[in-house]
C-alpha cells in the first residue's frame, strides 16, 4: 500500500528539530552524567544527598515527566511524527534507537557496581549504599528496563534481520523474550478484543491487569511458537525457538554478572525485571482500556482502527517513549518508524501523558472516576460497545447510571 512517505528522497524535507530524540537517551545515559555530581558530593561529605539519587528513575518518571507535561502540553508536530515528508530512511534515527542498547547495559554496569561493591571510596564514598539506596537504584534500573523494552520494540517491528536480532538484546535483561514473539504475533492480531491479554477491559483494576497480561502474554507467546515449530517440522525445545533464544540472552548476561559481582546481585536482578515488567504492563494497561473493535457480519472483528487505541500528544513523554503514545498510527501501520508516526485526530485521547495515566492507575478508585466515562462517552453513552471485565457485572451498572 502506497503511502505519503513513498516518495522521491529529493522530496524529503529535513526535520529542523532532530536532535531533540537524543532526549531517550537521557534514560540510560543519566547515571554517566551524573556520577561527576555524586563524586563531587560524596567529597564534600554529603554523602547523603548523593545516595538521594539512587532514586532518579521513579522520581522522574511520576513527578518529573508529568511535570514536563504539563509545562510543555500537547504538541501534534512534535519531531518527525505528523510532518509530512521526513524520511524513514533516515538512518540518524535507526542509529538513536541503537545507541540506546550500549547505553542501557553501560549504566546496568554501572548499578551493579553500586549495587554490590563493599566500598565505594574511589567515588568518595565511604562503604557501601544503604538499603534504601540500592532498592532506588534497583529500581532506576527496571525505568531503564521497561525504556529498553519500547527501544527493542520499535527494532522488533522492522523488517531487517538486523533491528530484529538486536532487539531482543533490549528484552533480556528484564527477561522478557517472549515480547518479541507476542507483541508481533498476538496482540497486533487480537488487539481490542477479549482474546488479547494485553488489552485491559472496562471496570479492569490495574492490579488485576498486571498478572493476566504477562501470564496471558507468556501462554500466547509460548502457544504461537510451538505452532511455528510445529510448522517447521521441530520440536518445540529447539534453537530456532524465539522464546528461547531471548531467554538464553538473558540468562547468559545475568549469569555473566553474577559471576563477576557475586551472588548479592540476584535480589535487585528480581527488583529490577519484575518492575521494569509492571511499567511495561502498566503502559499496555493505558492503551486500550476499556476499548472493543466490534464484530461484523460475517462474525469477525473488524480491522484495527485510530479508534480502538488511547493517543496523547504530550510532547515530552512521546519524545522519551520514540512517539509510543502516537498508538492508533503504530497499529495501523506497524512498521512506520517513530520519526514518521502520525498523530491520529479519530483516536480518542487520554487526559494526560502516559506517567502521570501510570501514576493514576496505580490508584483503580481515581483511574475509574477519570477514565471510565471517558469510554462510556467514546461509545456514545453504550458501555455494551466497550470491553468489559467480565467478572465484575456490578461494575456494568454503575459505569451505565
Amino acid at each position: 500500500m502506497s503511502t505519503q512517505f513513498e516518495q522521491s528522497p529529493a522530496t524529503y524535507r529535513r526535520d529542523r528539530s532532530r536532535y531533540l530524540w537524543f532526549i531517550p537517551l537521557l534514560v540510560p545515559g543519566a547515571i554517566f552524567l551524573l556520577l561527576p555530581v555524586l563524586i563531587a558530593l560524596n567529597h564534600f561529605g554529603l554523602q547523603n544527598i548523593s545516595q538521594l539519587f539512587s532514586w532518579t528513575g521513579p522520581v522522574v518518571l511520576y513527578l518529573v515527566l508529568p511535570l514536563a507535561d504539563w509545562r510543555f502540553g500537547r504538541h501534534r508536530r512534535i519531531p518527525g511524527g505528523g510532518t509530512a515528508g521526513i524520511s524513514e530512511d533516515d538512518w540518524f534515527y535507526r542509529y538513536i534507537v541503537w545507541l540506546y542498547i550500549p547505553l542501557q547495559y553501560g549504566s546496568l554496569m554501572i548499578g551493579a557496581v553500586l549495587l554490590t561493591a563493599p566500598d565505594l571510596s574511589q567515588w568518595g564514598f565511604h562503604g557501601a549504599l544503604s538499603t534504601s539506596a540500592k532498592i532506588g537504584v534497583a529500581l532506576s534500573m527496571g525505568v531503564i528496563g521497561a525504556v529498553g523494552i519500547n527501544a527493542g520494540h520499535e527494532m522488533a517491528h522492522q523488517r531487517g534481520s538486523f533491528e530484529r536480532w538486536i532487539s531482543k538484546l533490549a528484552f533480556a535483561p528484564t527477561w522478557y523474550g517472549h515480547f518479541y514473539v507476542e507483541h508481533n504475533k498476538g496482540h497486533h492480531i487480537n488487539v481490542a478484543t477479549p482474546e488479547d491479554p494485553a488489552s485491559a477491559r472496562l471496570g479492569e483494576s490495574l492490579w488485576q491487569f498486571v498478572p493476566r497480561s504477562a501470564v496471558g502474554s507468556l501462554r500466547s507467546a509460548w502457544r504461537l511458537e510451538s505452532a511455528r515449530m510445529k510448522r517447521l517440522g521441530v520440536g518445540t525445545w529447539n534453537f530456532r525457538n524465539e522464546i528461547l533464544i531471548g531467554w538464553t540472552a538473558s540468562l547468559v548476561f545475568w549469569s555473566g554478572c553474577v559471576l563477576v559481582f557475586g551472588t548479592e546481585l540476584l535480589p535487585f536482578i528480581v527488583i529490577q525485571a519484575v518492575y521494569g515488567v509492571i511499567l511495561l504492563e502498566s503502559v499496555n494497561y493505558l492503551e486500550h482500556y476499556g476499548l472493543l473493535r466490534q464484530r461484523t457480519s460475517n462474525g469477525r472483528y473488524e480491522r484495527c482502527k485510530a479508534e480502538h487505541s488511547w493517543n496523547s500528544d504530550f510532547l515530552v513523554t512521546n519524545l522519551i517513549l520514540f512517539n509510543l503514545m502516537r498508538h492508533s498510527d503504530h497499529h495501523a501501520n506497524p512498521t512506520r518508524r517513530y520519526q514518521s508516526l502520525r498523530s491520529t485526530p479519530e483516536a480518542p485521547q487520554l487526559p494526560g501523558g502516559y506517567p502521570m495515566m501510570m501514576l493514576l492507575a496505580n490508584f483503580p478508585p481515581l483511574w475509574r472516576k477519570v477514565m471510565d466515562q471517558r469510554v462510556i462517552d467514546h461509545y456514545g453513552g453504550d458501555e455494551h460497545r466497550a470491553n468489559i471485565q467480565p467478572r465484575r457485572p456490578a461494575a456494568r451498572r454503575r459505569i451505565a447510571v
